[in-house]
């Protein structure tokens, strides 16, 4: 049995990931937006552990939920699922002024990995949609490119990919990949989708749970538990640190090689 955390996992394919988890046996917190969605989630899921609330849009308030994610104690995994899709007509801005895009999906996973007490497995969810980033990252926060959602959200994707590739290279004691769920029809993926739902969260929950020894792997990009098509770039450790560097200078939070139990590494 593992303990796992879930990013948005109020509904969609983080709520199905919770659910395959569950049934198997497994300890899950579940997160939500705010308390409204909460309890949604703790009614959907009956059998989780907890439920932890916190915005991703906010730099403040995902540093206090990696603070509480921590005072729960040690979780063998981190499912980084939660994500804003790419209908965004215009940019919104974030209460620190950041692209709600890049902000939800790009620097959340960031700051909550550097934060949350070194787990045994991390997952982030990528798109097929990364192919179309931009790897030179260049305006990851979209202040001078006119405004394209889809575009906005490609670079996203591709920034979950190369945060989980760099995470491998640096933590090799994790076992750190990128999930592509395919097009599903949730919310985000919307009613004309056309891959498999139900297969949607299958593979981040298998990756997370860790109870069969094919998913002992790391550095990997995965489509329905099999090698997916992936953006080569990511994998650049020129680009890694580039990334890495820009996160760190938009939080204030660096990411460790290596760092004590039960503590923060802070810029």
């Amino acid at each position: 049995m593992s303990r796992i955390f879930i990013t948005g996992s109020a509904d969609g394919l983080g709520q199905m990931a919770a659910d395959l988890l569950i049934k198997a046996g497994n300890q899950v917190v579940l997160h939500a937006r705010n308390h409204e969605r909460a309890e949604h989630a703790l009614q959907a899921l009956p059998g989780a552990e907890a439920v932890l609330t916190g915005d991703l849009s906010s730099i403040s308030e995902t540093i206090r939920l990696a603070e509480e994610v921590n005072n729960f104690g040690f979780f063998d995994a981190v499912i980084h699922n939660a994500g804003v899709g790419y209908k965004e007509a215009v940019r919104i801005n974030t209460v620190d002024n950041l692209s709600h895009i890049f902000a939800v999906n790009s620097l959340a996973p960031y700051v909550l990995t550097c934060l949350i007490h070194k787990p045994k497995r991390l997952v982030y969810l990528s798109s097929a949609l990364h192919l179309n980033g931009d790897n030179t990252l260049k305006d990851l926060n979209w202040e001078t490119r006119p405004w394209n959602g889809l575009k906005a959200y490609s670079d996203s994707k591709l920034h979950d990919l190369i945060l989980a590739f760099t995470v491998a290279r640096l933590w090799p004691d994790v076992y750190s990949n990128a999930v592509e769920p395919g097009w599903v029809s949730t919310k985000m993926g919307g009613p004309g989708a056309t891959d498999n739902l139900q297969q949607g969260a299958v593979t981040q929950a298998w990756l997370a749970a860790g109870a069969d020894q094919a998913a002992d792997i790391t550095g990997k990009y995965l489509y329905h538990q099999s090698i997916g098509k992936f953006a080569e770039s990511a994998k650049n450790r020129e680009i890694q640190e580039k990334f890495l560097t820009a996160c760190e200078e938009i939080s204030g939070i660096k990411l460790a090689v290596s760092f004590p139990a039960n503590s923060f590494y802070r810029s």
